[in-house]
């Protein structure tokens, strides 16, 4: 059994960049009593939740429901439409942007990178210019998916998806947009139809507020029409039989009954407070915690002002200080935990999440503990973090 040692008073603040907190709300709904996943009651309410998902990803197209992770729905997206040996173009903007590349490779797919010349593809958002010059020279139409992270939680970029769409379409390219939207879903503004955006790969432990486990694929009618003819190998995780099934509010295979409770409870929170809403309060809580970086005089891994995230601040720590050993204190003396850095980033930044279920107090809390643990460490901030984003917020 699990032992949890960690007994301090008061509650965990947990600013990782996901998973996030999960509402009280919530995680009473998870719950509720589990019920028979093929009786009439649980199709009813299968099909309130399809429905209902739909307006979190701002389409009127399918969305998968798949009991699996943001991995699991990364290789859906691409098992379903590709085939063995296909080409796809990635534009590397982290840590998740490469794993998803690497999944790709391991599936048989011929992996192609691209990026701007001479640029730490790292610290700015994706130049939707460099994926249209690649496309254009692709006469044979080799390449059959253009993957795309829209909300880069590694780095802490938020990259614009409506221009991918139109580069691509501009060379006059037949190739599937499939966007990594794990992070953004929830917290950051996301049209999958208006953006023709093809396959929309998300997951339910950020901006939904849910534990993980629960992964999604919003679809678009080519994805569909081209998944038809996919020959790469897949049962669990292909989209026929659960699309079938969905049409009258079950699943091919056992659901996760009561997470989908959650998910159910997470989006009426959601409808309730208003998309818009939500979004403008993650701009302000992102603003407010940059304010604070700066304040420190601590540098923005997101060196590009178009493209900050508003799910979390990846702050980059001096030459020869740990950024491991700020979150190790952060999390043994005040009860936070910050996001580590991931990849060729590990112990050169913290990052600061503010997404889902976090208001203006919950992120001053984390400020507060982020800044008297870079004291700790002998930092001498230029300022204090904590007052600049105090005079933002109000």
């Amino acid at each position: 059994m699990l032992k949890l040692d960690n007994h301090s008073s008061g509650r965990h603040f947990l600013h990782i960049p996901g998973p996030s907190p999960v509402p009280s709300r919530v995680l009473r709904a998870i719950s509720y009593q589990t019920i028979d996943h093929r009786g009439p009651e649980f199709g009813a309410f299968g099909l309130r939740v399809l429905e209902g998902v739909k307006k979190i990803f701002k389409t009127e197209q399918p969305v998968i429901i798949y009991s699996a992770s943001g991995t699991g729905s990364w290789e859906g997206a691409l098992v379903n439409v590709m085939n063995p040996g296909d080409k796809v173009l990635f534009y590397e903007t982290g840590h998740f942007a490469a794993l998803w590349k690497a999944l790709a490779a391991k599936i048989g797919l011929q992996v192609e990178v691209v990026g701007k010349v001479g640029e730490d593809t790292w610290r700015w958002g994706i130049d939707a210019s460099v994926i249209e010059e690649r496309l254009r020279k692709d006469t044979q139409h080799e390449i059959k998916a253009v993957c795309v992270v829209h909300n880069e939680t590694s780095t802490g970029m938020t990259s614009n998806i409506a221009a991918v769409r139109k580069a691509i379409d501009a060379a006059k390219h037949p190739a599937l947009l499939i966007v990594d939207s794990v992070s953004g879903i929830g917290s950051a503004d996301y049209e999958h139809d208006k953006w023709g955006v093809d396959v929309t790969v998300a997951g339910s432990q950020k901006g939904l507020m849910l534990p993980p486990g629960i992964g999604f694929n919003a679809l678009s009618p080519k994805a569909i029409e081209v998944s038809k003819h996919s020959k790469i190998p897949k049962a669990y995780l292909a989209w026929d039989e659960i699309l079938e099934s969905n049409k009258n509010g079950y699943w091919p295979t056992t659901p996760s009954t009561n997470l989908m409770y959650g998910l159910h409870e997470a989006m009426d929170m959601m409808m309730n407070e208003g998309l818009d809403t939500i979004f403008a309060r993650h701009q302000r809580l992102g603003e407010a915690c940059r304010r604070a970086v700066a304040a420190w005089g601590l540098e923005n891994q997101c060196q590009d002002s178009s493209a900050y995230s508003p799910v979390l601040t990846a702050a980059r720590v001096p030459e020869g200080m740990d950024a491991d050993l700020v979150r190790k204190h952060a999390l043994e003396k005040f009860n936070l935990s910050l996001g580590t850095g991931l990849g060729k980033l590990k112990g050169k930044i913290f990052r600061i999440g503010h997404l889902g279920d976090c208001n203006e107090l919950s992120l001053m809390a984390a400020l507060s503990g982020v800044e008297m643990s870079l004291g700790a460490m002998g930092y001498k901030p230029k300022e204090s973090g904590v007052v600049a984003a105090q005079e933002f917020l109000k």
